[in-house]
């Protein structure tokens, strides 16, 4: 016979033990709260939802083996604790917490006897994680052109250009609150037609809008939406016939859930965006007056409770991400009533700064999304709440917003937009 022999381990029972090539990983992934392991056996652990307890076995001997996997990559966010079940851990007793709570750990730990017990042999971070690809294109769709609402769409390229007008498909309405989702898709939700409603709208990653899906969710106007974690979308906020600070989640097959509990002051007119990684921020807006006032949303879709925000209190002040793990607010009305193109950058921790001088005409009711990988656009708007215009600025990799470009499309304002496409 041929082959390679592995080198093994005696047990001191005399059995042999498993090598590392030879830890037996079945195809289960756990999901759970509490898991139980045993040695020779490699583990995938989900802990997307959870924190997961893990007990190793109640007895061991030299040269037993195990393998924990984060299997994704969210071990950061939700830790595993490694219950020692009665057997040293590193040669502390299980009275001492064990936890790893870094995203993309392997654990691979051995038993080396009653001394110092299991001895993790490496617990490496898998540092070369699968990179998603980014968002070349984006989308301007509904609105109101001073006179009627309306349902047509504008595609931009990957070079920031607006497109000319595309037929509408879907109830004409605005005042409504777009996001991509799926990695490479947007949704268009609620909005009113003079009547509040909780239609949506998908967009496949072509561009092209389905039409109406039926309403999900509390009717509403006034609302903001963005993506979160890896590729879900989140609407939230908004005005029902009263201010409300309810959401509504939409997973990556772009399917919106009902009505969940929110978080915050109720508001209506935020700006929202992606920042960081996997998370969002809602920001400014109104609640009898306005306000800067900013929610920041984990990367499991929980809103978290007011906080602080930075820079003129605005309302209607859209947002859009831009660059890496950053966004910008820009455009709106501030206390006084009137009409402002100041912009605020926000970091990748979610803090706002401070004001950066108008460039542009000021206005309120723009749309914006992010295009191009890293660059981001703020179209359309009102300049007096009567009339409408078409005029958009482009955002470099470097959150600067540039001058005036002149309109393309139907003027509007109330209008929604968001990323989609993969390719340029």
């Amino acid at each position: 016979m041929s082959g390679i022999v592995t080198s093994n381990v005696f047990r001191s029972s005399g059995v042999i033990a498993a090598t590392a090539a030879g830890i037996n990983f079945g195809s289960t992934v756990t999901t759970g709260t509490t898991l139980s392991v045993e040695a020779g056996n490699g583990y995938f652990i989900d802990t997307t939802s959870n924190i997961c307890t893990v007990t190793l076995p109640g007895s061991a001997e030299a040269g037993d083996q195990i393998v924990l996997v984060d299997y994704a990559r969210t071990w950061g966010t939700n830790k595993i604790v490694i219950d020692s079940n009665g057997l040293n851990y590193q040669g502390q007793d299980d009275t001492f917490v064990v936890e790893y709570n870094t995203s993309g750990v392997t654990v691979n730990i051995v038993y080396s006897g009653a001394s110092k017990g299991w001895t993790p042999i490496s617990d490496d971070v898998v540092t070369d994680a699968p990179v998603a690809p980014t968002i070349q294109k984006g989308i301007f769709a509904f609105g109101y052109n001073a006179s009627a609402y309306v349902s047509m769409s504008n595609l931009v390229g990957s070079n920031g250009v607006i497109g000319t007008d595309v037929t509408g498909v879907g109830t004409d309405r605005g005042y409504l609150a777009a996001s991509t989702y799926g990695g490479d898709k947007a949704i268009f939700g609620f909005g009113t037609t003079g009547s509040r409603t909780g239609v949506t709208n998908l967009v496949n990653n072509s561009g092209v809008v389905a039409t109406d899906t039926s309403a999900v969710g509390t009717a509403k106007a006034d609302l903001s939406a963005t993506g979160y974690g890896d590729d879900l979308a989140i609407f939230a906020f908004g005005n029902t016939g009263s201010m409300s600070n309810s959401r509504n989640l939409v997973n990556n097959s772009g399917v919106v859930a009902s009505d969940a509990t929110g978080a915050g002051t109720a508001t209506q007119r935020k700006g929202a965006a992606r920042y960081g990684t996997g998370t969002a921020i809602f920001a400014f807006g109104e609640n009898g007056g306005k306000t800067n006032t900013k929610n920041l949303v984990s990367n499991t879709g929980v809103i978290a409770s007011d906080a602080t925000g930075g820079g003129t209190a605005l309302t209607s002040h859209m947002a859009a991400q831009y660059g890496t793990g950053t966004a910008i607010f820009a455009f709106g009305q501030n206390s006084g009533g009137s009409m402002v193109g100041t912009s605020n950058l926000v970091n990748s921790s979610g803090a706002i700064a401070s004001d950066v001088s108008a460039v542009g005409t000021a206005r309120n009711f723009t749309a914006a999304t992010n295009y191009g990988g890293d660059k981001a656009i703020f179209a359309y708007g009102t300049p007096n709440n009567s009339s409408a215009i078409s005029t958009s600025n482009l955002v470099n990799s470097s959150g600067v917003v540039q001058s005036d470009v002149s309109g393309v499309g139907q003027t509007r304002w109330a209008l929604s937009a968001a990323g989609y496409s993969f390719s340029a």
